[in-house]
């Protein structure tokens, strides 16, 4: 077989056996390793396989990945979770289903210092679902909100899938984080609306909660201070040049950590917070190692160029070829976990969707959308089995019947982005202008 006939043959098996149910970063590996094997030689691709891993993750851009993902699980062990719910609840309570869209922007809240979906999901699991659920709300509801809020923190700045595409493509992580800000408030809006005209439809999903007094929602106020303290640190740090991404995200580590050990942190929780850390890091991490040694095989087969050149010669127009490949991810992302998709897909389809005359950052937060998309999605929608986890009371069938209408929402939301492209790309314009 020639060179592309096998990068054809090892991307099937590796579909397959994803689809089967074995773990990505093990099938990457291993196809990987014989594919590049089998067009270079034993010598030379077993070297070449041993040393990716360590050349690629010792990029100094990686760093901040377990930096976001410390600020996100010290600020749910410091307590500073429940304070933001009890914020959104004082003030936006009183609406049709006022307690989800509180949950919808807590969620949006909490993203903004965790770079982790299932981290905001299984948070919120804990934290919102009793309190709709003790004020009557239907089940499906309340689960389908935390779900799907859950998500946010794909696209909320500081976000570790945002890091990830930023690593992969080579494009600027301060600049992608920036881009995510406006898409991922859209988002969270749309959301709110949705509960919203839903609860006003039909009442029994989620009444509202009668209207706190000015006092306390005031008083509400400064227990949330923290977050927004973080995302000033991370956002001027970056953008004034005085620090890193890695340096800002260490920074907000710092003042959250602070903070937590000010409300009475102890060192239980703080070892929980360190522990859980690591071992999302470590399976991060693990996910690159193994997807790097496949993405080296299919440069050897030449599957990038070829779909790029494929690609472009398509006889539509380029808006409808970014459609088509946005509804390969949604079926894609059916099967596998968001990282893992974009780690497999990015090498091959970036450079087709550059070559189409698309912006490269719009894109990032697209494909990030749609990964968010794929969180909530059945049979492989992991914040639906994270929440059903959590929560044992409620099956997860009724986590999936949940989440449809919000699956609507993110459609819409995507369709929007897609058509109009600025609310994606005014941010980081202005700031870098």
């Amino acid at each position: 077989m020639d060179e592309f006939t096998i990068g054809l043959v090892g991307t099937g098996a590796l579909l397959l056996l994803v689809f089967g149910g074995v773990r990505v970063f093990i099938v990457a590996a291993l196809i990987g390793l014989m594919g590049t094997v089998a067009i270079i030689g034993w010598k030379a691709g077993a070297g070449i396989s041993g040393t990716v891993p360590h050349s690629k993750s010792i990029n100094y851009a990686l760093s901040v990945l377990p930096m976001f993902i410390l600020i996100g699980f010290i600020a749910y062990h410091g307590g500073l979770t429940h304070a933001l719910f009890r914020a959104a609840r004082a003030w936006v309570g009183w609406v049709p289903g006022g307690l989800a869209v509180a949950s919808v922007f807590a969620t949006a809240g909490f993203a903004a210092v965790s770079g982790a979906s299932t981290a905001t999901a299984a948070v919120f699991s804990r934290v919102a679902i009793p309190h709709m659920l003790a004020h009557g709300y239907d089940r499906r509801l309340a689960a389908g909100v935390v779900a799907a809020g859950g998500t946010l923190a794909s696209l909320i700045p500081p976000s570790a899938i945002l890091v990830i595409y930023a690593i992969i493509v080579e494009e600027s992580v301060g600049t992608l984080i920036l881009a995510g800000f406006i898409p991922g408030v859209v988002s969270a809006l749309i959301y709110a609306l949705l509960i919203i005209g839903q609860c006003m439809i039909w009442p029994h999903l989620g009444r509202a909660i009668p209207s706190s007094p000015w006092s306390e929602r005031f008083s509400s106020l400064p227990g949330t201070v923290p977050i927004f303290v973080v995302v000033v640190v991370i956002f001027y740090s970056m953008y004034s040049g005085t620090a890193t991404p890695t340096e800002a995200g260490a920074l907000g580590a710092f003042v959250v950590l602070v903070v937590a050990l000010a409300k009475g942190m102890r060192w239980g929780a703080l070892k929980e917070a360190l522990l859980e850390t690591a071992k999302l890091t470590v399976m991060i991490f693990a996910l690159i190692w193994g997807v790097l040694i496949f993405v080296r095989f299919l440069g050897y087969a030449g599957l990038p160029q070829a779909f790029s050149e494929f690609v472009v010669t398509l006889p539509f127009p380029p808006i409808v070829v970014m459609i088509l490949i946005l509804c390969g991810y949604a079926v894609l992302g059916m099967f596998m976990d968001a990282i893992g998709m974009l780690l497999l897909t990015l090498p091959v389809v970036h450079p087709a969707v550059i070559a189409l005359g698309f912006d490269p950052i719009w894109f990032g937060i697209i494909v990030v959308k749609m990964c968010e998309v794929c969180l909530i999605t059945p049979p492989v929608g992991l914040n639906c089995y994270v929440v059903s986890a959590v929560r044992p009371d409620i099956p997860l069938g009724d986590v999936f019947r949940g989440i449809g209408p919000f699956f609507v929402a993110d459609v819409v939301t995507i369709g929007l982005f897609l058509a109009y492209p600025e609310i994606v790309l005014w941010l980081p314009r202005l700031v870098n202008s």
